[in-house]
């Protein structure tokens, strides 16, 4: 299996609606995520984040692409899932909200399709 454009894509999505958040954080401008959550510090995890979505466009076919380009999208899930529709700062990020779910259910539905199938 070979990444399809779609899924190559939605890695690309991730990867910088991330990277612009990282950025943000170190900039200090508004809105950035904060500097701590209770289970970790965010820039660890945004390169984490970052890391894994690269990771899974270089290995572009088998299982490891596969596992990564999953793990990518919960990741991102964490930072952009449906818990941000009741931030207070959801008028302020939506774009970005949106944009990461839309490329994680692209990811999903690539990593789920049958074989077969070519996008």
């Amino acid at each position: 299996m070979t990444h399809s454009p779609p899924l190559s894509a939605a890695l690309w999505v991730l990867i910088v609606l991330q990277g612009v958040m990282l950025a943000a954080l170190f900039a200090g401008v508004a809105p950035h995520p904060p500097r701590a959550i209770a289970l970790f510090a965010m820039a660890p995890f945004l390169a984490a984040c970052i890391a894994c979505a690269v990771a899974a466009l270089n290995l572009k076919s088998g299982l490891w692409g596969k596992v990564l380009s999953g793990l990518a999208a919960v990741m991102a899930l964490l930072s952009f899932g449906p818990q941000k529709y009741f931030d207070p700062a959801f008028p302020e990020i939506w774009p970005a909200v949106i944009a990461a779910q839309l490329a994680a259910l692209a990811i999903a539905a690539n990593l789920f399709r049958p074989k077969g199938i070519v996008s």
